[in-house]
């Protein structure tokens, strides 16, 4: 704790400021919530407070099980997908020496400078070709895509923040270097998998505009895109209540997954994640 924390005052002014910040933040999702449950003439939920809304949201279209598991599976599979890629990257990159390694690496954060919109009309004509197009594989292949380079960049810190006397240590132990990855750094670097894994979680959970190019047919949308067409009624008019019913359940996940993990993602900035 620093020295402006440790005094009275600082103390003070500390805690004040962060609980103004929690409460700037959790005001949106609390008045979601609320909303959600609140009775709104012409809603699923008229008289009273109850879950009518969420009801309604249950039964839209092909059922709310069906694209809450379209984004779980995607979720799940650009999840993994990043990490079997950006963690042998990040370890190469951080370990290895060859020729062009690091004209490579900087390749690979400049894809952060390009808005991924403008892939999207070419990415979708080569899951054309693949025989991927209006899939749910597609759409995970083009989520992790998006989130390797940021992936590798994190990794790759996360490696270098290890010292090198455990893979020296462990090689003259008869490791090889896949043994040293597996055996050795994965545990040293699990707070750097941890931030990987729930970044890449977020992105694709919550992602709108690649889902809504990608994918045409209704029973494959995943969630977030499934929210914005059930809010349509007659005549244009918004069904709020249960666009906020719909709300509340795509940030339940990414609330609780946060606060379970949290530990590791904090640790996995503190531990070098952010070392340039």
């Amino acid at each position: 704790m620093s020295a402006v924390t440790r005094s009275p005052g600082g103390r003070t002014g500390y805690y004040t400021t962060m609980t103004a910040l929690a409460i700037l933040f959790l005001f949106p999702l609390v008045w979601a919530g609320w909303a959600s449950v609140k009775p709104t003439p012409g809603s699923g939920q008229q008289s009273g407070y109850g879950f009518g809304n969420f009801v309604a949201l249950a039964h839209y279209g092909h059922g709310l099980p069906t694209y809450f598991l379209n984004s779980a599976v995607v979720a799940v599979m650009t999840v993994i997908g990043t990490l079997v890629v950006s963690v042998p990257a990040g370890y190469a990159f951080a370990r290895f020496r060859f020729p062009g390694r690091d004209l490579l690496f900087l390749a690979t954060l400049a894809i952060l400078m390009v808005p991924y919109p403008t892939l999207l009309i070419p990415l979708y004509v080569l899951l054309g070709w693949l025989g991927l197009q209006n899939s749910l594989v597609g759409l995970a292949l083009v989520l992790m895509m998006f989130q390797l380079p940021f992936a590798a960049f994190i990794m790759r810190n996360s490696f270098e923040a290890v010292p090198r006397e455990l893979d020296e240590a462990a090689m003259l132990d008869g490791c090889s270097s896949f043994q040293v990855l597996t055996r050795i750094l994965l545990h040293a670097v699990r707070p750097g998998i941890v931030t990987v894994a729930l970044f890449a979680f977020l992105a694709s959970w919550s992602d709108f505009v690649v889902p809504l190019i990608l994918i045409s047919s209704p029973d494959k949308s995943p969630l977030p895109v499934a929210v914005v067409n059930m809010q349509q009624r007659v005549f244009g008019s918004i069904d709020y209540a249960v666009l906020e019913a719909g709300v509340v359940v795509l940030a339940l996940p990414c609330v609780l997954l946060f606060l379970i993990l949290q530990r590791g993602y904090v640790r996995g900035f503190m531990s070098g994640s952010l070392r340039g």
